[in-house]
């Protein structure tokens, strides 16, 4: 007989299956305490003859890690990420690198030329003499009072002075130390009876590739506030994703993640490093951040990936064929219940997550019950036709 007349032969066949009085629960069924009530109260009588349209499979217990599908979008890693922002205003003289370069911690990017440096030089130079000054008199002060030329008060006025005078030096020292000027550079400047030359070097605050570069040459910069280039760690990368609300439970901080691009035919795994705190009320998922590996660097940012998270932790769980499940008209899941040899019983079950071609049912079901897996469409189609 051809498809579509075994079809048409099943349903009007169960069309006019009997529906009787509700018989007891099966052994298992009896067995679960709090499971939901059928959502119908009789059942469906299949003709002998019929029954080998239908497929049953038995709901067993099985280890579940329940597997999380949803997508991401890579970023940076914010923890190995920053700001290049030069510590002197005055023009850009020479600019050293380019987007795409690996610099080290330390590395010149470019160079200013600022009366700043000019400034804090000579207020070093002028702290600097107040100090041998200061030396001198706190000197005579000592020699003076050893030979009780000056009270006490007079050598303690002396020391005041000095540890002022070395504090301006102090100070002095520490702005310039701030424009990157050296040791060394001070060395040559006294050697030279010379200023500090005004072009500041702008040094790279840690190691990593330029990602942008935000600046020109000649550009006039301000201290604290523009921002050169950003310099970025690519070795590792964050991987955004989203989870629903009703995944929550499924997914835990160090859980293991595969993620895949249709562009690349690399596995790029990762961990679980952070779950959001708050629920978008839009679109009820909350913010998963993924730490991965840039392998071969092929992750460029804001690169669309596939994510699977799967979950660590393993549970006992009972499943059923995901082929077994229907849906009724409020969209609530069901499943046709073998209540003997040719009855079938409609019952609601709350389902958890799936995996390939199973499902997991958190009630309304006990391990050993048998359901409808292939063929339940039938019933259902008659158990409209008789309502």
């Amino acid at each position: 007989m051809r498809p579509a007349a075994v079809t048409i032969a099943i349903a009007v066949a169960l069309a006019g299956c009997g529906r009787g009085a509700s018989p007891p629960p099966a052994a298992g069924a009896a067995q679960t305490a709090g499971k939901a009530p059928d959502s119908a109260a009789g059942y469906f009588t299949v003709p002998a003859e019929q029954l080998p349209h239908l497929q049953l499979a038995t709901v067993s217990t099985t280890t579940w890690a329940t597997t999380l599908h949803t997508t991401g979008t890579v970023d940076w890693d914010n923890d190995h990420t920053t700001q290049a922002i030069t510590q002197v205003s005055g023009p850009i003289t020479r600019i050293l690198v380019d987007t795409g370069a690996r610099v080290k911690a330390g590395d010149v990017l470019l160079y200013v030329s600022s009366p700043d440096v000019s400034n804090a030089f000579s207020t070093y130079r002028k702290a600097r003499n107040r100090l041998e000054l200061a030396q001198h008199n706190l000197d005579r002060q000592k020699d003076l009072f050893e030979h009780k030329a000056i009270s006490q008060r007079d050598l303690e006025s002396a020391q005041a002075d000095y540890n002022d005078a070395a504090t301006d030096v102090e100070t002095a020292l520490q702005a310039l130390r701030i424009f990157g000027v050296t040791k060394q550079d001070l060395v040559d400047a006294d050697r030279q009876n010379s200023t500090i030359h005004p072009e500041l070097a702008m040094r790279a605050p840690i190691g990593g590739t330029i990602v942008q570069k935000m600046v020109l040459p000649g550009q006039l910069i301000q201290a604290g506030t523009t921002a050169a280039f950003v310099i970025t760690d690519v070795s590792t990368l964050w991987v955004q994703g989203h989870i629903y609300e009703k995944d929550l439970r499924s997914i835990h901080k160090g859980d293991a993640v595969e993620m895949r691009s249709a562009s690349f035919p690399v596995v790029f795994h990762g961990t679980v490093a952070y779950i959001g705190d708050m629920i978008d009320p839009a679109t009820r998922t909350t913010p998963v951040r993924i730490v991965t590996k840039n392998v071969e660097g092929l992750l460029k940012k804001d690169l669309f990936l596939d994510v699977t998270i799967q979950d660590r932790s393993e549970h006992q769980a009972l499943t059923v064929p995901t082929a077994a499940v229907l849906y009724d008209e409020q969209n609530a899941p069901f499943v046709y219940v073998q209540i003997e040899t040719g009855k079938f019983a409609q019952r609601q079950v709350k389902l958890g997550t799936q995996q390939q071609d199973k499902t997991e049912v958190l009630s309304g079901l006990a391990a050993g019950d048998r359901v409808v897996s292939q063929g339940s469409v039938f019933l259902q189609f008659a158990n409209s036709f008789q309502g």
